[in-house]
């Protein structure tokens, strides 16, 4: 089954090869009766079109009798405002998918369009309004951003600069610290030496903070 359907689909075409075995045949085996129901289908829907052509060809030629014949009407006795109006006509029955040409298919056909176009217009208006709101948040949004950017930098550069303020603050207490040492150790070398070549105790500079206080 599976090799005569295959030689059906690929006609003059050779077969190409594939590894025959147990699994592969069902697939194929699968595959055909899927085709085959499909084919079915289509063979279906093809004869129903056909059936509704013949019919919508026996009720033209029925149409056409009853104009031509009863009412003397046809194409070629037409003005061409008249053509003109039966193309506009048919042209908007089919626009509009009505069932018949008359007044109240046309009118319930324009209600309906009409009121998708209300719904539709609604929604827009709903998006419009979505739109607005999201892009007015949006704009908030950046702005708030942006103020939290140039805080951000000011803080910094007044974070650097304190920084740098204190840096020069440490150094000048470090050399004051350093200088008054030096001074210490000075003071305490010439009170050595002046002790050294006689100087009275009570007026060494301890001595006299002492006497002071």
């Amino acid at each position: 089954q599976v090799t005569l359907w295959l030689k059906k689909i690929y006609g003059d075409v050779p077969i190409p090869e594939y590894e025959v075995n147990e699994r592969t045949v069902d697939i194929l085996h699968e595959v055909m009766e899927c085709n085959e129901e499909r084919d079915k289908d289509v063979m279906l829907l093809i004869e129903d079109m056909k059936d509704q052509a013949t019919k919508y060809e026996a009720e033209a030629e029925y149409w056409q009798d009853i104009l031509g014949e009863g009412l003397g009407l046809s194409v070629g006795s037409l003005s061409q405002e008249a053509t003109t109006d039966l193309t506009d006509l048919v042209e908007s029955a089919m626009e509009l998918e009505v069932e018949d040409t008359s007044l109240t298919s046309f009118y319930s056909a324009i209600n309906y369009m009409s009121s998708e176009l209300y719904k539709t217009k609604s929604r827009n208006e709903e998006m419009e309004l979505k739109l607005k709101t999201l892009t007015k948040k949006l704009t908030s949004a950046l702005t708030l951003e942006k103020k939290l950017e140039e805080d951000i930098k000011n803080l910094k550069e007044s974070q650097e600069a304190e920084t740098a303020k204190a840096e020069v603050q440490s150094k000048n207490l470090k050399f004051l610290e350093d200088k008054s040492k030096d001074l210490k150790i000075r003071i305490s070398d010439a009170e050595g030496e002046l002790l050294a070549v006689g100087l009275d105790q009570s007026l060494t500079h301890e001595a006299l903070e002492k006497s002071s206080e």
